[in-house]
């Protein structure tokens, strides 16, 4: 019994769904974590970006493409789908400015495991996440300091300080944590530290706007709708098109991810930080859709496995 409980309590997606429920029930004490949201995002980052190795660069003629096209599908497709939606559909300033956040924010690092678990390409996953991190650095104020200038602006030069202190120290502080000595140390708990860190992260936003959860059904239906078009259905369409043009299964696969699948996490402290807690709606509820995604490509593999195991 207890070692089932154990595992249970390491489940990654029971950890995001507790974080959660426990937002919806005792949100209150969101109001208090929230000062701590920035470092504990900085912790995060520091252990989760453990997993990017610099050596998959190499031969860096060949892994040119996965670079580039990390960010394209992250920031670009991504980001022009789900602003174009935001845009049209949200009832106030901030529920869009928290979608230009997502469409800010860098790849979830969700995508190197699920990569594997998808039987995607691991490798190009992690050149893809690690191209994207890099130019959120620069893409992330570019994108954020256009898009809310609509609404009074932002100081870019804050935001991009933001980046450098989120995204580039904690991997160059990552890179520390890989010495030998301390590695298998590191291994040990970096799961551990990652999925509790980012459920501290979702708990927050939760518990921020547990209002609107229970009351403004509208805005929930409309930020729902925005996220299920921009992963569930932004996903079929690169399903049928990366089939069409002939890409490799394995390729395709990761490709979906480095396109649907953003750092929840970042999201929320980062829509925080800039917007207020009315922004941070949108980051919460993507965890949740980024989890059912993740959740149903999983599903559908096994599913389909066991169907071509039962005519063979």
């Amino acid at each position: 019994m207890i070692k089932l409980l154990t595992q249970i309590i390491r489940d990654r997606n029971f950890v995001l769904i507790l974080a959660v429920l426990l937002g919806l029930t005792i949100g209150d004490w969101a109001e208090f974590l929230k000062t701590y949201t920035f470092y504990i995002l900085a912790v995060v980052m520091i252990f989760s970006t453990t997993g990017l190795s610099t050596k998959a660069l190499f031969p860096l003629k060949k892994m040119i493409q996965p670079l580039l096209l990390g960010s394209v599908l992250n920031y670009f497709v991504f980001g022009t789908v789900i602003i174009s939606l935001a845009y049209f559909m949200m009832p106030t300033p901030e529920l869009f400015l928290g979608f230009v956040v997502i469409a800010a924010t860098p790849p979830g690092l969700a995508v190197i495991p699920f990569s594997h678990i998808l039987e995607g390409d691991i490798k190009y996953g992690i050149v893809g996440v690690l191209g994207a991190f890099i130019s959120s650095i620069f893409l992330a104020p570019a994108i954020v300091g256009l898009l809310s200038n609509v609404d009074g602006g932002i100081d870019s030069s804050m935001l991009f300080m933001t980046m450098i202190k989120l995204v580039l120290i904690p991997m160059i502080i990552s890179r520390f944590l890989l010495w030998e000595p301390i590695k298998p140390t590191v291994e040990k708990v970096r799961g551990k530290i990652v999925d509790w860190g980012f459920a501290l992260l979702i708990f927050t936003a939760v518990g921020l706007n547990r209002q609107v959860f229970f009351s403004n059904f509208e805005v929930l239906f409309l930020v729902a709708l925005v996220l299920f078009l921009s992963i569930f259905g932004l996903g079929w369409s690169y399903e049928f098109i990366a089939a069409r043009l002939g890409v490799k299964k394995e390729i395709a696969m990761t490709q979906n991810l480095l396109l649907t699948i953003k750092s929840s996490g970042f999201a929320v402290v980062t829509a925080l930080t800039l917007f207020g807690k009315e922004a941070a709606i949108p980051s919460a509820v993507m965890a949740i859709f980024v989890l059912l995604y993740l959740l149903y490509l999983s599903f559908r593999m096994a599913y389909r496995k066991k169907v071509a195991k039962g005519k063979g």
